[in-house]
């Protein structure tokens, strides 16, 4: 594989996760106007869905979703939970697998009282990478995660777990993770170490040209062959840079 840098940005065209401003249950933590006694929790649309059942009465089958050679949109009201393999009393919801020709998955899981996580699995098909990685953000209740130590991870906290590592993950409460899985790109012999934070406690880089703020989730030295982006934007605001894949 040549590209050698990976960037996965969470982008509310992806599953709502990035926030705009003062909409109801989009509020920005990361914005003075932000209120913090919103009705709802912060990323409640993640797992939502964004028009009510009065919007859907007259057009049987509507949804925002859409599936495309290069891209997809899987909006809340298409996510189809179900139980994960070797996982204690815990649902998932694919969004992004290998199977429509990404480097990488990427899903939700619903945690519960008593829900214990497995560890990624050593291989997978049509991955030529030698190892997987894992990394979470939790976008609703908190999860206990056990490694060496303990720690307890509430919501904007998140974790990130270098190739074949021990770890687990413990729910008391009704909990919503994102996950990214991805066999690593060994591109130096020191192997990337676990990093366990929060969104808050990350920097925010000058992005010359744009209006938005950024976070970068992970550090950016070549043991890390990929990076988090969280992008937080006021109403209004928008990205100038015209992506492309």
């Amino acid at each position: 594989m040549d590209l050698r840098w990976i960037c996965f940005s969470l982008f509310l065209a992806i599953i709502g996760i990035i926030v705009s401003g003062e909409e109801e249950g989009m509020c920005s933590i990361f914005s003075s106007s932000c209120e913090m006694d919103s009705k709802e929790p912060l990323y409640w649309k993640v797992t939502n869905p964004t028009l009510n059942l009065s919007h859907l009465q007259d057009l049987p089958g509507f949804t925002r979703s859409i599936y495309k050679r290069d891209h997809a949109l899987i909006t809340p009201e298409s996510q189809v939970f179900s139980p994960l393999p070797d996982w204690i009393n815990t649902l998932g919801a694919f969004l992004i697998t290998p199977a429509v020709g990404s480097y990488f998955t990427m899903y939700l899981t619903k945690m519960q009282e008593g829900s214990q996580s497995a560890l990624p699995p050593k291989d997978i098909e049509r991955c030529k990478y030698e190892y997987n990685f894992q990394f979470i953000f939790v976008v609703h209740g908190s999860v206990e995660l056990e490694t060496e130590t303990v720690h307890k991870l509430d919501v904007d906290s998140y974790a990130y777990f270098p190739p074949n590592m021990h770890h687990l993950m413990k729910s008391n409460e009704p909990s919503t993770l994102i996950i990214f899985e991805r066999r690593y790109d060994k591109i130096k012999a020191k192997l990337p170490e676990i990093i366990i934070s929060s969104t808050d406690k990350q920097p925010l880089p000058e992005t010359p040209g744009e209006i938005f703020e950024l976070r970068k989730l992970l550090p950016t030295s070549t043991s890390y062959d990929f990076n988090i982006h969280i992008m937080d934007f006021k109403p209004g605001e928008f990205l100038n840079v015209k992506e492309v894949l």
